[in-house]
């Protein structure tokens, strides 16, 4: 399908609704049948049918065609968070016993799950260096059942060979994830790369505006309908119908705040790596990046978040420069209209820092859509205060 086909007229039956040109927003927590053998059916496959919007809503069924569509999925399921798309799943399909093998260093929250909560199910992680494939066959067990990847992760970036990994784990009956919540699916389709179930937080680009909260899974439709059947509905995850259609409206922009975010990144990178206060940029498309031919191959853009380290990388320094910005917001997440600043001494207190530990000193950077010059200048000026 082409992508304009997708984002403007895909599940969208606008003669089943006043031929409007935006969807309705189907505010209603049930639906009336007006037979009980109609609703005896509707009860037995809530998966296929608008019985109880705890499952399925007519507002969300637009939105998880397009989705799917995106990605190239037999189906969507769309969650009140990204955590919620990555949890629900592993739930699903993980028992007591199994084995995963993860990438270092994925989202925070990822990180909690494989630690702290699926341990107590009796289910082990190994965490690797996925930039090295090698990792991957010294890390299976006879136990494995899945293997999580997160390409990039959103802080210092590091790729895997998504195909090559899809390949080496579907041969051995492996099932395969990944987070692609960097890329969208826009800048990269992991299952036309082999991998089983692809997860993403919606609040970044998908939303766009910085005023919903959601998160997204797809993959073949059995798979799909295997999770919804079980874990999504007894979890109760979904998202409203009014989140529903907040998405469907980021969806209309999405290639364009994409590239808009892209093409000012380049700018503000080029600038920043000029700079004589500036030590490195971390940005898979920057020509300097470790894994930019992998980027290039895998990618097709890169969006606006990267990260930056300063030559004088005290503790003090790097809170100071952050404290100086007065346009650049200081939050967490990204994808929205607004440029956004994270250093990793937010998450880490003063006496816990270590100056040579490069994490420690990151600065990570969103690029939103304002005019690029404004950002740097900024950037500029925040730095001359240091």
């Amino acid at each position: 399908m082409e992508l304009s086909f997708i984002l403007n007229e895909l599940g969208e039956d606008r003669e089943n609704y006043f031929n409007a040109v935006s969807p309705p927003i189907i505010q209603s927590s049930n639906f009336t049948f007006k037979t009980v053998t109609q609703l005896r059916q509707a009860m037995a496959d809530e998966f296929e049918t608008n019985l109880y919007s705890r499952g399925q809503n007519p507002t969300l069924n637009i939105l998880r065609k397009k989705l799917a569509a995106l990605d190239g999925a037999g189906d969507a399921l769309v969650f009140s968070s990204g955590i919620g798309a990555i949890s629900v799943p592993l739930l699903s399909l993980l028992q007591v016993g199994d084995h995963v093998i993860a990438v270092k260093n994925p989202y925070s929250w990822t990180l909690k799950l494989f630690n702290e909560f699926l341990p107590k199910f009796g289910i082990t992680t190994t965490f690797i260096d996925g930039t090295v494939f090698d990792n991957f066959e010294k890390a299976v067990k006879p136990e494995t059942r899945l293997i999580y990847l997160e390409s990039p992760n959103t802080f210092s970036y590091e790729l895997q060979d998504i195909k090559k990994i899809a390949g080496f784990a579907r041969a051995r009956g492996i099932m395969t994830m990944i987070d692609n919540s960097y890329c969208s699916p826009l800048y990269q389709q992991p299952i036309s790369m082999g991998i089983d179930l692809v997860a993403q937080s919606a609040t970044k680009y998908i939303g766009g505006h910085s005023d919903v909260v959601a998160g997204v899974l797809t993959g073949s439709k059995e798979l799909i309908r295997q999770i919804f059947d079980h874990e999504f509905m007894n979890l109760g995850p979904a998202i409203s119908p009014h989140s529903a259609w907040l998405m469907l409206r980021g969806l209309r922009t999405l290639p364009l705040r994409l590239q808009r975010s892209f093409e000012s990144t380049k700018i503000i990178t080029q600038w920043l790596n000029s700079h004589e206060a500036i030590q490195q940029v971390i940005w898979p498309f920057d020509p300097a990046f470790k894994q930019s031919q992998l980027a290039c191959e895998q990618m097709q853009g890169c969006g606006g978040l990267f990260s930056f380290t300063l030559k004088n990388t005290s503790f003090a320094n790097i809170e100071a420069f952050c404290n100086h910005l007065q346009h650049i917001l200081l939050a967490v997440s990204w994808g929205g209209h607004e440029s956004l600043i994270l250093p990793s001494i937010a998450s880490i207190a003063e006496p816990e820092y270590k100056p040579g530990d490069e994490r420690h000193q990151l600065i990570r950077m969103y690029v939103g859509l304002e005019d690029p010059q404004y950002l740097i200048n900024d950037l500029q000026q925040a730095l001359d205060k240091l």
